[in-house]
């Protein structure tokens, strides 16, 4: 049973989805308070965390960029204001999965949600199509498996979160391919926020330091300026 963490001020939506979402089988924690969510994020583990950005006590802007610090990778869906789109790209680019405006439907959230978890979770009937012998990708020293999700870099795992795992398959399978950032920001986050490809930035900067030896002088993951970004096998020397 997977298991759910709901941090919203509004006792009447926290009601609303953990109605809906233990009906569909999940098991729920919630918090209205912002230091109380962020507390219970980190002291049990969770499988999904749905987190709205006003919280009294502490933001949810402030919790994601806690929870990201503390290297805790569990998927995040923020809710946020309906004509407030800053703290949508806010919150992707600090790390968040997904979004939803407010007022949202809880069926719209638990899809929003079993999407993600279909990314990150084996996907066997699909992985049969990929062109690749066998279900791992790689790239120099960096492994990727395709059905368990896991990523190695000389046989020593790393944890990404799911939209750095999804960046870096994209690339992995486009090895030496120019991208540019309008392409990776509808291919990944599946939309167009105009001129606001910093998102892409930032998640290349994340990424970069978990498989780069020296993500100063990224070996891998190299910008091509004036263009966008290519994934190679590094050179030696």
């Amino acid at each position: 049973m997977k298991k759910i963490l709901v941090v919203d001020d509004e006792p009447s939506i926290v009601t609303l989805l953990t109605f809906n979402l233990e009906k569909e089988g999940y098991q729920v924690a919630s918090a209205t308070d912002g230091l109380d969510g962020l507390q219970l994020a980190l002291s049990e583990s969770f499988d999904f965390i749905i987190l709205d950005v006003m919280l009294p006590s502490l933001d949810g802007i402030e919790i994601m960029k806690r929870l990201r610090q503390e290297k805790v990778e569990t998927p995040i869906l923020i809710l946020t204001a309906k004509d407030d789109p800053i703290d949508r790209i806010l919150g992707l680019e600090i790390g968040a999965d997904d979004y939803l405006a407010k007022p949202f439907s809880p069926r719209e959230v638990i899809a929003r949600m079993k999407a993600i978890f279909r990314r990150m979770e084996p996907r066997r009937q699909e992985e049969t199509l990929l062109t690749d012998i066998s279900n791992l990708l790689t790239v120099g020293e960096i492994q990727a498996n395709l059905t368990t999700y896991q990523v190695e870099i000389a046989g020593e795992p790393i944890v990404l979160t799911p939209k750095e795992f999804e960046l870096l398959i994209y690339f992995m399978r486009r090895k030496n391919h120019v991208i540019d950032r309008d392409t990776l920001l509808n291919q990944i986050w599946n939309f167009d926020f105009d001129g606001q490809t910093r998102i892409v930035d930032v998640h290349i900067s994340h990424l970069r330091e978990k498989i780069e030896p020296n993500p100063k002088k990224p070996q891998y993951l190299l910008t091509i300026r004036g263009f966008g970004y290519k994934f190679q096998e590094p050179t030696n020397g």
